[in-house]
């Protein structure tokens, strides 16, 4: 069983995802055994900006076979992207709602979309993603805390963390 933590403690993730990391000492390894199999990342977007939370919602939009519904739903309870909320006695329905770990993958969600449109949408973008409290669109950008944006990937390299030396 491995152990993930987050500002509010630790949480315990109970499934297995058919592939580990455990080799990898690495937080995108890390977070793809959590988010990494198909349908995780589009259940996360359609609770983020569809307003999605009970199952018949991502059932329907998705037309994701209901076993993986369900192991992606109590998958991301496990590892505290979701909380399941009851709101149903007889019969017993749940939502899924995202905790703040959870609505934390919009930045993700968008840069992938960003990618998308860039390098595997034929035309116009399928979706555009905006400031909801002006209507402006929005990006991912990568910036330097010294330099400000870095606009060429070039400029990006990878250096050993303290999270490394264990």
């Amino acid at each position: 069983m491995k152990h993930w933590h987050d500002a509010s403690g630790p949480s315990t993730l109970a499934f297995v995802l058919g592939k580990t990391y455990d080799s990898q000492v690495c937080s995108v390894a890390r977070t793809l055994e959590v988010v990494g199999e198909r349908w995780s990342l589009l259940i996360v977007r359609d609770a983020l900006f569809t307003g999605a939370t009970r199952y018949s919602d991502f059932q329907r939009s998705l037309g994701i076979a209901t076993n993986v519904l369900a192991t992606r739903l109590d998958g991301f309870v496990a590892a505290g992207i979701m909380r399941r909320h009851t709101y149903s006695e007889q019969p017993e329905l749940y939502e899924y709602l995202l905790t703040g770990k959870g609505r934390a993958l919009a930045h993700a969600v968008v840069a992938l979309a960003e990618w998308g449109d860039r390098w595997v949408t034929d035309g116009a973008p399928p979706t555009r993603y905006v400031h909801s409290v002006c209507g402006t669109g929005v990006s991912q950008q990568t910036t330097c805390a010294h330099c400000g944006s870095v606009d060429d990937p070039a400029e990006i390299e990878a250096v050993i963390g303290p999270g490394a030396l264990r």
